[in-house]
């Protein structure tokens, strides 16, 4: 989806300086910026949620069905395979994190008109560059002093703005969701098990390992796709798609995805020969991109059968 929307505000590029396009679209005059921004289309998936996002595909599968783009027989056998959907995220270091706690904690403090003793802001950006450059001097010493410094003026702004919107049910509610997270950023160790916070504007983001010498790890979510085995008249569709949180191992992505898709209203497949299908055609290997997917005709590894 994020690469259709970047194609398609790419295409609005090319096609802005054509007069006679926005004349016959309908604009009386000229319009030199495009019509919507690039957010746009993340905040109008957010609203909708995840319930409508599933009925829209299923309304574009119905009038696809309809129109004869796509058949009964295409419902019949499908390919499932995870991937995953990286995050458009730095990449998450403890210095960045701590550094991003400090700014936001600051900026919601002065929105919010809440007067602290000290914002630390300019000896914390100083103390983030230094990090990087004693790592990159491999003087780990003095990075991890930088470091300690860090998370100590992050404690004190924290317990500063705890201590100021104590009794004030309203700040309480605004400050509890970023406070916890800059409390989780402080606390969590970079061989920490578990969950651990990689982005303060996502914190749904997950590290999960490629495996591959260029991208080892990718901070994302990995996601479940279903297309059709055959080839449909109208072009290549997508049947299902559903984020899977918690890092699952691809072996069990699986089950949850086919009573999933059996619920749908699109989904017309036979009880006693969907799962047999399904399985037969069907083996996620390895996660990313570069996962492999057999076709009908190939059999099963003896682990998957």
């Amino acid at each position: 989806m994020r690469e259709y929307h970047v194609r398609f505000c790419e295409g609005l590029r090319v096609e802005l300086p054509r007069p006679t396009r926005q004349f016959f679209t309908g604009e009386l005059s000229f319009c030199h910026p495009l019509p919507f921004d690039r957010s746009s289309m993340t905040r109008w998936h957010q609203r909708l949620g995840e319930e409508q996002l599933v009925a829209l595909i299923q309304e574009c599968l119905s009038v696809a069905h309809k129109t004869g783009a796509i058949g009964a027989k295409d419902l019949q056998r499908v390919v499932v395979d995870t991937t995953v959907q990286p995050k458009a995220v730095a990449h998450p270091t403890d210095a960045r994190l701590m550094h991003r706690a400090i700014i936001k904690l600051v900026g919601l403090a002065k929105r919010n008109r809440v007067p602290l003793r000290q914002s630390y802001l300019r000896l914390a950006r100083r103390a983030a560059i230094m990090v990087g450059r004693y790592t990159q001097a491999h003087q780990f010493k003095r990075a991890r002093r930088q470091l300690k410094f860090l998370r100590t003026r992050l404690g004190r702004i924290i317990r500063d703005i705890r201590r100021k919107i104590d009794g004030d049910t309203v700040l309480e509610a605004r400050f509890e969701p970023l406070l916890g997270l800059a409390q989780q950023v402080r606390s969590q160790e970079q061989h920490q098990r578990g969950p651990k916070v990689y982005a303060l504007h996502a914190p749904e983001v997950e590290c999960i390992g490629k495996g591959k010498a260029r991208a080892p790890y990718e901070f994302g979510c990995k996601v479940s796709i279903a297309t059709p085995v055959t080839s449909p008249k109208g072009g290549q569709f997508v049947l299902h798609a559903k984020a899977l949180h918690g890092e699952p191992f691809d072996g069990h992505t699986l089950s949850p995805v086919i009573v999933d898709m059996r619920r749908l209203p699109a989904w017309r497949l036979d009880a006693s020969t969907s799962t047999k299908a399904i399985a037969a055609t069907t083996t996620c290997i390895g996660s990313g991109s570069g996962s492999q997917v057999r076709s009908a005709a190939s059999p099963l590894p003896s682990v998957a059968r």
